[in-house]
């Protein structure tokens, strides 16, 4: 089933590859491929269905890797215009918790009156539940109102009151981050997790400054940034040693850890290092079996535990070209159990890509199928399942033919 759009990724890599003065045949060998498949790749012939490959393309180009995804994409069905329409707003409102944060005179509050403590405390937690939900529609509809409010009570509030609006802004940004990331505004996520390091701060809290720099890996990650996402979770890792081991040792900062390490492993395995995203891999697997088979780190927003582990496995062995590897390293892991419907869509995604990659296509199709239908716009619009969709149509699953097709049309991936 060939697809009839002329935006995908092949056509970008050849408009970056042409501006960077590159031939076909530099470029290939710059990424150890072959000429033929750099022109199958252009043609839109040839998947390019890893962050590695993608990223290396982005950093020899010089170009942006979102760009190359081609992203945001501003999806017509489920609430996907709906979404990007609330983004003027949640920018306006981070560009003043920055001015704010940075102790910038002269400013004042905005709109009405301020909204009391308890009201955005529950407006936090909704936040959060939809977040973890995969609905990011309902996660923008609700920040821009939310962070507007908290830099109105922040210019007000002094005192332990003004540190639990401290502890709400840096909770808001962090939700942010991840949506703005999802919905492919790379640069603004970026803005988001600068604004939560900048409230983490004026609260010198370990944990909390190491929950900070675990976003910020994310925002770095999104932006094909490896060796600075090591970087900052390294230093991260370190400032939070001293709180994750013997006796007074903290759950949180143990799972923190853990998570960091998490971001690591992908860092590593979107580089080509594969020994240093297994050995990652099994730190936060440690990690996770300190906490128990039940642990999950909802309060940190990370969901870190054993199936979590799991889910970025998964993504590990993909990106290394060592699927199944990735599916098998966590041995009895109960991804249902994870509490994150996020992150258990997330671990779909990335099993569909493992599946195709060991030539399961019509398996993949099922996955992402069952995926879809339970978080249909996170799917939808994740740049790794539309590639991974895009090359199964051209390669032909003919006992799943009905499923890929509405994956397809849902998907907009033709015109």
């Amino acid at each position: 089933m060939p697809l009839t759009s002329d935006e995908h990724i092949g056509t970008r890599v050849r408009i970056a590859r042409n501006a960077a003065g590159l031939t076909q045949v530099e470029l290939a060998d710059f990424l150890g491929r072959s000429e033929i498949w750099m022109q199958n790749v252009e043609a839109g012939r040839q998947p390019l269905d890893r962050f590695s490959i993608i990223t290396a393309v982005a950093e020899q180009c010089d170009v942006d890797v979102v760009w190359l995804l081609g992203q945001p994409y501003r999806l017509r069905q489920d609430n996907g215009s709906l979404s990007h329409a609330h983004v003027p707003a949640l920018r306006t409102g981070l560009r003043r918790a920055n001015l704010i944060l940075s102790g910038h005179p002269g400013l004042t509050p905005q709109g009405g009156a301020p909204v009391s403590l308890a009201a955005m405390q529950r407006q936090s937690k909704k936040a959060n539940a939809a977040r973890q939900d995969a609905n990011l529609s309902e996660v923008a509809r609700l920040l821009p109102v939310m962070i507007e409010d908290l830099n109105t009570a922040i210019l007000t509030s002094a005192g332990q009151t003004c540190e639990a609006h401290y502890r709400l802004l840096i909770d808001a940004a962090r939700t942010a981050r991840m949506c703005l990331n999802q919905l492919g505004y790379p640069d603004l996520a970026w803005v988001a997790a600068e604004v939560a390091a900048g409230a983490a701060t004026r609260l010198d809290d370990p944990v909390a400054k190491a929950a900070v720099a675990w976003d910020r890996c994310g925002a770095l990650l999104h932006q094909a940034s490896l060796r600075e996402t090591i970087a900052v979770a390294d230093a991260a890792l370190a400032d939070l040693e001293p709180h994750a081991v013997g006796r007074g040792a903290r759950d949180a900062a143990v799972s923190l850890r853990g998570a960091l390490h998490l971001r690591c492993a992908i860092a590593h395995a979107r580089g080509g290092q594969k020994e240093d995203a297994w050995f990652r891999i099994d730190q936060a697997l440690t990690d996770a079996d300190r906490l128990g088979p039940d642990f999950y780190d909802l309060d940190q927003h990370t969901v870190f535990g054993r199936g979590t582990v799991a889910v970025h496995s998964a993504e590990a062995g993909v990106e290394v070209d060592q699927p199944d590897a990735g599916l098998k390293r966590v041995p009895n892991a109960n991804v249902a159990a994870v509490p994150s419907r996020e992150r258990r869509t997330h671990y779909a995604i990335d099993k569909a890509r493992a599946l195709q990659r060991m030539g399961h296509g019509a398996a993949a199709v099922v996955k992402l199928r069952e995926a879809a239908a339970d978080a249909p716009y996170y799917v939808y619009s994740d740049p790794m399942s539309r590639a991974l969709v895009s090359d199964l149509a051209r390669v032909g699953v003919p006992s799943q033919a009905s499923a890929l097709s509405g994956l397809i049309r849902n998907m907009e991936l033709v015109n």
